[in-house]
């Protein structure tokens, strides 16, 4: 079981350097493209905020992910293969979009992969007394927890949502109180992005963050090392490091996509779309919703594109966003599950 533990806490370090490292663009693209900071000034102050945000917030996220999605088997071997097929699955998908350039959720990544494992275990289970009737396949579905699924699959839906209709009013309201404004109002925005981009790094590292303390929590309650499912605070500083570490390092594919290929990003643009995505994006995380901050930020640049006008905004760009998005979880949850079936027999 140490082994096996040592290995589910370096893939859900690894998970959570891939996180910061392919959020990175969320949070610095706008203030780079608007010429607000250099890179490396943007990526260190980013870097910094999202290794506090995560001890400021408290830990609901985390109790989200790590106690009320899944039912875990009896056996705490193939719990802990579960977990460790999920988190196989989330680290190899944000590999390949990273790749490619495509901005897509670690969110829907990380889900994919614990429904998709949770699953195949229940499968699995299932096959060694017999399907006799429709109830028992039925059985298998009833390893997700209906109000813990619920819970983030309305985060992960609603949020892009309120990410574009803040960055739609925002852009409105703040074009309004700067009407008749000199060009020199663009050193207001500029400057301001100093501290909106800390409070959206904030956000990030509180919500993403969580989700790797969420998952290596499961583990040490699986493994016997904690009584119950809460949060130590060396888990805390683990995870707040990985993902300031990943912020660190920028994902440069992903931040050329956001930071130009919407539309040209200037200093308003990045002002408003921090605002509006780091207070969606909190807001979640006070309430324990994991979100996608990928999505509410997308979204949050197109709707403050549109505030301007509909055909500013590139539109080819962002069908092929959330076409990564909607395929996200499905995929994810079918290679966890392939996964899963090999690393089964590994941890009995």
């Amino acid at each position: 079981m140490t082994v096996t533990l040592v290995i589910l806490i370096a893939l859900s370090v690894a998970f959570d350097f891939l996180n910061g490292f392919h959020d990175s663009a969320n949070i610095v693209a706008t203030m780079i493209s608007s010429r607000a900071l250099s890179p490396r000034q943007a990526l260190t102050i980013t870097a910094i905020a999202e290794f506090l945000g995560p001890f400021l917030f408290g830990v609901a996220v985390a109790t989200t992910i790590g106690a009320q999605v899944l039912n875990l088997p009896p056996s705490p071997s193939e719990s802990m293969a579960l977990v460790v097929a999920a988190l196989a699955s989330a680290v190899a998908w944000n590999i390949l979009t990273w790749y490619f350039g495509i901005p897509s959720s670690s969110s829907h990544a990380l889900i994919g992969g614990l429904v998709g494992a949770g699953l195949a275990d229940a499968t699995f289970r299932q096959a060694a007394v017999g399907f006799s009737t429709i109830n028992d396949f039925y059985a298998i579905f009833r390893v997700v927890k209906a109000a813990g699924i619920t819970k983030v699959v309305v985060a992960l839906l609603i949020s892009p949502l309120l990410g574009f209709i803040a960055g739609f009013l925002l852009m409105r309201v703040i074009r309004f109180l700067a009407r008749g404004a000199t060009p020199g109002v663009n050193w207001v925005f500029k400057r301001g992005q100093l501290l909106t981009a800390i409070g959206l790094a904030l956000s990030h590292g509180t919500n993403d963050a969580q989700k790797t303390m969420g998952i290596i929590t499961l583990g040490l309650v699986v493994a016997g090392v904690i009584p119950e499912f809460k949060v130590p605070l060396w888990v805390v500083a683990l995870a707040a490091g990985a993902i300031a570490a990943g912020t660190a390092t920028g994902g440069w594919r992903l931040i050329k996509t956001l930071g130009g290929k919407f539309y040209k990003i200037r200093p308003i643009h990045g002002f408003t779309t921090q605002i509006g995505s780091a207070s969606v994006i909190l807001g979640a995380a006070l309430l324990g919703g994991p979100v996608s901050t990928t999505q509410v930020v997308s979204s949050a640049i197109m709707g403050a594109g549109s505030a301007e006008r509909f055909s500013k905004v590139r539109w080819g760009v962002g069908k092929r966003i959330v076409f990564t998005w909607i395929i996200t979880i499905p995929a994810t949850a079918i290679f966890a599950a392939l996964v899963y079936c090999v690393v089964r027999p590994m941890f009995r």
